[in-house]
């Protein structure tokens, strides 16, 4: 198959460059916001009746409207069905997840300043958090870990998760995973209806303040007509890899690396940056021939053709390669990655070295693999503790450090024609 090239020598690569990243790999339509928005609107107005109906058209899973339970279906009976090596393998990531994000909850504060005002803030979760958990073709417990243990980290005290059962069959590694990860709450029900029921509430389920988790268009479209009402965490795109890579790796490495986010879907993205044409062209070749050879090649060949390319250019200038990119994940395959890594700036998550393929990340180094997506890491971060906590500003003031700032104050209000905000301090002076 051949593949997207470009030459950053060529006069033409900037905007060729810039063209091909332009390619919007739109999940959502109009059609889709429309018939989410004619959902979200029943299940915020007729609560669980219209979950049950919309989950047995979709799923073929009958609940109760009220409990929006169903026969059969249960974390516990589903967990027993996890197979001992998964389970041990689920446990050895939970391990490795929690103690990572440990090291990042915050620290309250407070400080004195020169006038004697004390002023700090203060840190706090959020009380229920909804974990949407995708339960059709893709089916993650890794998700369910990287989505629950940071909020239980952050300390909320309700989780409450949310996965679609088609056909009734629940996936025993994501229930395990559930159970491990502290999850207190669970309804099989999936889709916009399930991001609208947690938004709003829904039969026994009452609302949440914020929901996470990926999902597909409806879920995605969803997301953003109830964001306001609840805290969201990000609308996911597609899975992008950037590998910058010399000519001192195995080809077939970094074909396998390469092929690691593309066989996520057909829209995900996979880009080469190399310095060698012709081991570009060994990489090339070894992505072929893995492809054919894997259950998922069908989604990789159409992502690779789509949306793969190979960028030829001198590893020195690799750096703003990336921050254009601006991808999800970036492995630097290079004898000096840390060389390269000081200069970029705008990525999720760096993996350095020739043996750390991303997909480690993905399970079990226990950084969080919910990165933003889409070139939103010029703007945004991995999901982590924070996303689950408030932060509060607190200000003690004395009688003497209010009249230090009254004049101040008064004088900033009425530039602002605010009479009230004036009177609130100059009552206090005594000018009222």
């Amino acid at each position: 198959m051949s593949i997207r090239r470009f030459d950053s020598s060529l006069p033409s690569f900037v905007s060729d460059f810039a063209a091909f990243l332009s390619l919007r790999r739109a999940q959502g339509t109009e059609d889709v916001h429309a018939k989410t928005a004619v959902i979200v609107r029943d299940v915020r107005e007729r609560g669980g009746e219209a979950v049950a109906s919309y989950t047995e058209q979709f799923d073929k899973v009958k609940l109760d409207a009220d409990t929006l339970a169903a026969d059969g279906i249960g974390l516990l009976e589903a967990a027993e069905r996890c197979s001992p090596d998964v389970r041990e393998a689920l446990n050895f990531a939970a391990e490795r997840i929690e103690a990572y994000h440990a090291q990042q909850k915050p620290q309250n504060h407070s400080f004195t300043d020169p006038a004697g005002l004390e002023l700090g803030w203060r840190w706090t979760p959020v009380d229920a958090v909804g974990l949407y958990v995708p339960g059709g073709r893709a089916s993650y417990p890794s998700s369910v870990l990287m989505n629950a243990i940071p909020a239980k980290a952050a300390g909320v005290k309700r989780l409450v998760m949310v996965s679609p059962v088609p056909g009734g069959e629940m996936n025993p590694a994501v229930a395990y995973a559930a159970e491990r990860a502290g999850v207190t709450e669970f309804y099989p029900i999936g889709g916009a209806q399930a991001v609208a029921a947690l938004a709003y509430g829904a039969g026994r389920l009452a609302p949440v303040d914020k929901i996470v988790g990926p999902g597909n268009a409806y879920v995605a479209a969803a997301k953003r007509i109830v964001f306001g009402d609840v805290g969201i965490d990000t609308i996911a795109g597609p899975s992008e890899i950037t590998v910058v890579a010399d000519n001192q790796n195995n080809p077939e490495w970094i074909a396998a690396d390469l092929l690691s986010q593309a066989e996520h879907d057909p829209l995900a993205q996979s880009i080469l940056i190399t310095d060698d044409a012709e081991w570009a062209s060994r990489v090339e070749a070894a992505v072929d021939r893995q492809m054919v050879q894997l259950a998922t090649g069908g989604t990789v060949a159409q992502a690779w053709r789509d949306y793969g390319a190979i960028v030829l250019a001198p590893l020195v200038g690799a750096a703003a390669i990336v921050n254009q990119i601006a991808p999800e994940h970036v492995e630097l395959a290079v004898a000096d990655p840390d060389a390269i890594a000081k200069d970029v700036r705008h990525s999720g998550a760096i993996f350095l070295g020739r043996f750390a393929p991303e997909a480690l990340g993905d399970y079990v180094t226990g950084s969080n693999h919910v990165l933003p997506t889409s070139g939103a890491a010029r703007f945004a971060s991995g999901l982590s503790v924070l996303d689950f906590m408030k932060r509060t500003s607190i200000q003690r003031i004395s009688e003497q450090g209010f009249r230090y700032l009254a004049r101040a104050a008064e004088t900033l209000a009425k530039a602002e024609g605010l009479p009230a905000h004036g009177l609130s301090v100059s009552i206090r002076r005594g000018d009222g």
